[in-house]
């Protein structure tokens, strides 16, 4: 494990973005930002995320959506936290359906089901889920595969948040299906690893619908002046808490109406 991350204010943002970066480069852990001598306060952790978006922008990583995470009372028990934040999706972080990444490029992994929604306009906070449902091109079953790098995912909600919302790869399945007429709350999801089911609850978990998800989300972008856009990606959370992913593990997600994903592990 690496050392503790100091103490900071206003131009050690950067300081805090470079190591986290780093922790995720080299798959090796830091302590919690959060344990550090002075603490680590919660209004930096969204700068510290934005600082590391503008480390990777440097590298060539295109943004290609948004995740939002600890929606649903499972995963807010998991990390011990009481409220949602959100991070950001790059090209580099999606896998096609069916394919695989590697456990040692990761810290601590974990799998997800989600349900993603890909726009077809712009949105900006606030809105309605009517507005949302408006602005989806398409849903589609997803994994997300969460990573901490921080150590034994002792985590609070600023260390999740300026550590990209636990962010690391997605899998989108290749089929889309229209969100009118579909009822988003009752949607069942089932997540099997090895073929032996580890998670299933209905869509209704995620803050009672995912529409509501992306609403929170549309509103904290606008916060910090940043919209979604026609073509992203957005992961609206897990229904389900997220399972640990080890070399040779296989997880698919079905839900109801709409089929599997899936992915394996390296």
């Amino acid at each position: 494990m690496t050392g503790t991350v100091p103490p900071h204010n206003g131009d050690q943002i950067e300081v805090v973005a470079a190591r986290l970066w780093d922790a995720e480069q080299r798959a090796t852990p830091i302590d919690p930002l959060t344990a550090t001598p002075g603490g680590f306060e919660p209004t930096d952790a969204y700068p510290v995320q934005l600082a590391v978006v503008d480390i990777r922008r440097g590298l060539g990583h295109r943004v290609v959506g948004k995740k939002i995470g600890l929606t649903s009372k499972a995963m807010q028990d998991m990390a011990g936290v009481a409220e949602p934040d959100y991070g950001h999706l790059f090209d580099t972080m999606w896998i096609p359906d069916g394919g695989s990444f590697r456990r040692a490029d990761l810290v601590h992994p974990k799998v997800e089901p989600e349900l993603a929604f890909v726009l077809a306009a712009d949105l900006s906070g606030p809105v309605t889920p009517a507005a949302v449902l408006a602005a989806t091109a398409f849903v589609t079953p997803a994994l997300e595969i969460v990573d901490s790098r921080i150590a034994d995912w002792q985590v609070r909600w600023a260390d999740t948040v300026a550590d990209n919302g636990s962010s690391a790869r997605f899998v989108l399945a290749e089929r889309g299906f229209s969100p009118l007429g579909l009822d988003l709350r009752t949607t069942e999801v089932t997540l099997r690893r090895n073929g032996e089911v580890v998670g299933a609850a209905p869509m209704s978990e995620v803050l009672g619908s995912p529409l509501r998800a992306i609403c929170w989300l549309a509103q904290k972008l606008n916060d910090y002046g940043i919209g979604l856009h026609a073509g992203d990606v957005v992961l609206p959370g897990s229904p389900c808490r997220a399972v640990d992913a080890h070399a040779g593990d296989e997880f698919v997600a079905e839900f109801t109406g709409m089929g599997p994903v899936g992915v394996t592990v390296e």
